[in-house]
């Protein structure tokens, strides 16, 4: 971190500078120049508030030279890394389809929607056991009964399962049932659950959360790596903004800016972003288009009857669109469809 002093500060300004930080056990190292003189911070800067810093007399700015975040950062981690989910590759020469129910209803649903999700392209399976939901009274999920289920249609169908885990006391449960655990965006900032996930051995698709900054977003997935996990993958879900033409507003330029600052994956949700089954396709192509790494779709036999976001789910004729689109797109951008690379 630097301090940089304004032109008005004065010796006492300087002064009162260095104490305040050395007091939080940080050196400051000043550099007087010809017209402004620059403090730099060396030790645990974590320990520093930059808003207070920016608050004191005589300080012109306060910017951080290195990321908060280490473990997931690309400042010693220069190459971007791949992620493998039951063998399926998620990373920068690949694009992966995570297609399936976003809850887990009935084993037929789920071996239909899973079937579907095969058909277009999908080497991995999603599937709501567990559904976090902002009315107590909607469907919460199945619970162990839905990953039996999963585990079932696994089992049928060869497709590793991805689902979310809500409570970091399911945590265990569910790792003992999924490939890769889901931390939800609600969840994102439940520092207890991502430490109990980071020590499950399990990959693990963190969803930004629905108000997180791409920092905060960063930060949620070094408590993850803290834990001794580095197979993390991030995902872009869409924001909650003031527009409502849409769920959720489909932030596309994360994806280039976290590949910039992190070695992660990063996959795109275009079901939750748009909410709408006429925008999932569009939402995807712009994904791939501005590079990301996989998408991750809602497939349901009858969407009608859903108990769960049916509004957005994909049906036969849109998944053969999709297809296409898989095949089309990532060649263009010098990547490969992981079906390609696993089917």
């Amino acid at each position: 971190m630097v301090i940089v002093m304004g032109p008005e500060a004065t010796g006492e300004d300087l002064a009162s500078i260095v104490t305040v930080v050395q007091s939080a056990g940080v050196e400051a190292f000043v550099s007087k120049g010809v017209q402004r003189t620059i403090v730099g911070l060396v030790g645990d800067v974590t320990q520093l508030d930059a808003a207070a810093l920016r608050g004191m007399r005589g300080v012109g700015d306060v910017m951080r030279v290195s990321a908060p975040y280490k473990l997931v950062s690309r400042d010693n981690h220069p190459d971007r890394s791949t992620v493998r989910v039951g063998g399926v590759p998620i990373g920068p020469a690949t694009v992966t389809l995570i297609a399936g129910p976003c809850a887990v209803e009935t084993p037929q649903q789920t071996l239909e929607a899973a079937l579907m999700a095969k058909a277009a392209g999908a080497t991995l399976l999603r599937g709501g056991a567990f559904k976090p939901r902002t009315s107590p009274y909607a469907f919460q999920g199945l619970g162990e009964e839905g990953l039996r289920i999963l585990a079932d249609v696994r089992e049928e169908t060869g497709l590793p399962i991805v689902t979310e885990v809500v409570d970091a006391q399911d945590v265990e449960l569910v790792a003992s049932y999924a490939d890769m655990l889901q931390v939800g965006t609600r969840n994102a900032q439940n520092f207890a659950l991502l430490q109990a996930v980071g020590a499950a051995g399990k990959p693990v698709m963190l969803k930004r959360g629905m108000n997180a900054t791409i920092e905060e977003w960063l930060m949620a997935a070094e408590y993850i790596a803290q834990r001794g996990n580095l197979d993390i993958v991030l995902c872009e879900r869409g924001i909650r903004t003031f527009e409502t033409a849409t769920r959720n507003t489909l932030d596309v330029s994360a994806v280039p800016v976290a590949q910039r600052l992190s070695h992660l994956p990063v996959i795109v949700d275009p079901s939750h972003s748009g909410g709408r089954r006429d925008l999932v396709l569009p939402l995807t192509r712009a994904a791939i288009a501005v590079g990301a790494d996989g998408v991750i779709i809602d497939v349901h036999p009858q969407p009608e009857l859903a108990l769960c976001d049916g509004p957005q789910a994909l049906v036969d004729g849109d998944l053969e669109e999709l297809a296409g689109v898989l095949r089309e797109l990532p060649p263009l951008l010098g990547k490969a469809a992981a079906a390609t690379l696993t089917g």
